[in-house]
């Protein structure tokens, strides 16, 4: 933390002297890095075809809903493992605040904020 305060904030100038700089891009629609192509063009936004269809199909059809362009829209199966896997992340840290009030070890304790730190994990990974 504090090393970040030491350093100067970056100017819009410098940010857009590291992009051009070759920072890895990723897809706009699944992630996955994208090749490094050469300097001639528009620079790649997509990996492929159907990632780009995904992305147009997205568009559109927020367009067509009157959806702000950064909504989130979930199925109800993805809405309910959402919520399962919330609730397992709450169950974990239940864990080892109980445990910790019943006196465990260290050991129990490392074990059970891995638990926690895993199902923080697996929640990212919304797509």
């Amino acid at each position: 933390m504090r090393e970040v305060a030491e350093h100067p904030k970056t100017s819009a100038e410098e940010v857009s002297e590291l992009r051009r700089a070759g920072a890895p891009k990723h897809c706009g629609w699944c992630g996955r890095r994208l090749e490094q192509g050469g300097n001639v063009g528009r620079r790649r936004r997509y990996c492929g075809q159907s990632c780009r269809q995904r992305a147009y199909e997205r568009r559109t059809a927020l367009q067509r809903s009157g959806l702000p362009e950064d909504a989130v829209v979930l199925s109800d199966t993805e809405i309910a493992t959402l919520q399962d896997r919330l609730f397992q992340l709450r169950c974990a840290a239940e864990d080892v605040v109980t445990a910790a009030d019943d006196g465990a070890s260290v050991a129990e304790l490392r074990g059970l904020a891995g638990e926690i730190a895993q199902a923080a994990k697996d929640l990212e990974q919304l797509r």
